[in-house]
């Protein structure tokens, strides 16, 4: 895939365990409210670059909501995370690279982590234009990256705000607005995914294989 590379400075983030005597879910962890939106607008992808000579595959794929803004904004027992223009909450990938940009999440997959997809243009509020990108898929859309990192939402989120593919199969974690991972809180044992929509459409909304582990909300 061609893609659009930034540089973005190393920075740390904090990395903190939890866990509850006798039980397998950190509902400790759990966000228990909304989340702080004060954040300044800013022109997206200001510093981007060009692409390579060639012009990006035609589209094939069918159509999808856009991303239409990128926010950062703190959550009750998470911190800082990014969110869409709905509050849905945003993730990377441990098997996608940064360096070069790459997807490696398609098909069922794509699924149950729909990309964000842009039409080059989001508004930005407590986000880096300088660490943001986009990486051509296979299907020639256009997807949002974050310091190289692709990013995702997650079908199995009942409502905006929540976090419950934090940790997913040990690969998918909530995305900081550095573009590194938030390690604030992982449930564990590492929950499964949910099945993607078509076959769980005859079961009704998306449900995780794994037991209830009640965080996230």
């Amino acid at each position: 895939m061609a893609a659009r590379r930034f540089i973005v400075t190393p920075a740390g983030c904090a990395v903190a365990a939890a866990a509850l005597t006798g039980l397998t879910a950190l509902t400790g962890c759990a966000p228990q409210g909304g989340y702080d939106t004060g954040q300044q607008q800013a022109p997206a992808l200001a510093n981007a670059e060009a692409g390579p000579s060639s012009a990006p595959p035609a589209s094939t794929a069918p159509p999808q909501p856009l991303t239409e803004s990128l926010k950062a904004v703190t959550i009750p027992k998470m911190g800082k995370v990014v969110v869409d223009q709905k509050g849905w909450v945003l993730y990377r990938f441990d098997k996608d690279t940064a360096n070069p940009s790459k997807s490696a999440c398609e098909a069922k997959c794509a699924q149950v982590w729909p990309p964000a997809i842009t039409d080059g243009n989001p508004d930005l509020a407590g986000v880096d234009p300088a660490i943001v990108g986009t990486v051509i898929r296979g299907d020639g859309s256009r997807q949002i990256t974050l310091a190289g990192w692709p990013v995702y939402r997650y079908i199995g989120d009942p409502k905006p705000g929540a976090w419950k593919g934090q940790n997913v199969g040990g690969t998918w974690f909530v995305v900081a607005p550095t573009g590194k991972k938030n390690l604030t809180c992982l449930p564990t044992p590492a929950p499964a995914a949910v099945t993607p929509p078509a076959a769980s459409a005859a079961a009704g909304p998306a449900e995780s294989t794994s037991a209830g582990n009640g965080y996230g909300y």
